[in-house]
């Protein structure tokens, strides 16, 4: 889950330079989403955020699997039976994941809509499952048991029962979109930020940069840091609300895939880069890595900037990036 992200707006920004800020808050693909447009005109910067609106739907409608007239549940119905025909834009969306989850060795997976959900983070868990529960709980997970076909534009799930759902990522993917689109019709300046999936472009009104603010993980009243963005993506995985402490060792909600164990070691990893898609799959596989793995990893990839903070407040960063 995606925690921690802060738009810090300059109090000079919103009316200056002959160009004006306005923003709406409004409920997509389950979950908030705060859309900021900066253009000439508020009837025109209205507009753009109607299209935004409209564009983030559409998505929903192609790719949710909790709406069932969705090509992805028709994928997931399907499972053990027969591949599906999806549109290309559904086929490249998994292939990118498909990728991400061989980059990171499992450590993301969009089959793990299919995991038991037998971890328990609401305050009712009194013992760990056992390690055969655990194991028979991703026994339908596996990435490498999906099959897709270029040629025909198919997605099949080998083994009944397993599912595919892109969750989060899928709301990377749109923010992504929006941006592009936005781009593409001249729209000056912006943030679309899907439940924590940040994209931007451009500036504010007053010239200067977005200002992005981390949450401190141990006390959610302050902010960690203030990161300037030009044009590009941020998102923040965090376990810090949800978690369950057995034997002093503390259990994050998130959950590696190959193992069904969750995560440990990290409460928050923030991830920066061009694409809100891909910083979003980087930061949950980061918490599933772990703090040396996952340095590793976000190291061989350049484009991209991580801070992680550590159980015991230890912070950390990928090479390209100082505090």
């Amino acid at each position: 889950m995606k925690y921690g992200l802060v738009l810090c707006l300059s109090l000079l920004s919103l009316t200056v330079s002959g160009q004006v800020l306005r923003k709406r808050t409004v409920k997509l693909m389950g979950s908030r989403f705060d859309i900021t447009i900066v253009d000439r005109d508020s009837l025109t910067a209205e507009k753009r955020i109607d299209e935004v609106i409209a564009e983030v739907t559409r998505i929903e409608y192609l790719i949710s699997d909790w709406k069932a007239e969705t090509q992805v549940s028709e994928v997931n119905r399907q499972a053990g039976i027969r591949p599906v025909r999806v549109d290309a834009e559904v086929f490249a969306l998994a292939e990118r994941a498909i990728a991400l989850s061989e980059l990171t060795n499992g450590a993301f997976d969009i089959s793990f809509a299919a995991m038991d959900r037998i971890w328990k983070f609401d305050g009712s868990m009194t013992a760990m499952p056992t390690p055969a529960a655990i194991r028979k709980s991703v026994e339908k997970v596996g990435y490498r048991k999906i099959v897709l076909d270029k040629k025909a534009s198919t997605i099949f799930l080998t083994q009944k029962g397993m599912k595919i759902g892109f969750g989060a990522l899928g709301e990377g993917y749109a923010t992504d979109r929006c941006r592009d689109m936005m781009l593409a019709k001249g729209v000056q300046a912006g943030i679309v930020n899907g439940s924590g999936d940040m994209s931007t472009w451009g500036k504010q009104p007053d010239g200067s940069d977005w200002q992005i603010g981390i949450t401190n993980p141990f006390r959610q009243d302050t902010l960690f840091a203030v990161i300037p963005l030009k044009e590009g993506s941020v998102v923040t995985s965090g376990s810090y609300e949800k978690y369950v402490v057995f034997n002093g060792r503390r259990y994050a909600h998130i959950i590696n895939p190959a193992t069904g164990y969750p995560a440990t070691g990290l409460c928050s990893v923030t991830v920066l880069g061009p694409s809100a898609e891909r910083a979003n799959g980087f930061s949950t596989s980061l918490m599933v890595l772990g703090r040396e793995a996952g340095l590793r990893l976000i190291n061989r990839y350049p484009a991209y900037r991580c801070i992680m903070i550590t159980d015991d407040g230890r912070v950390f960063t990928s090479r390209n990036l100082k505090l």
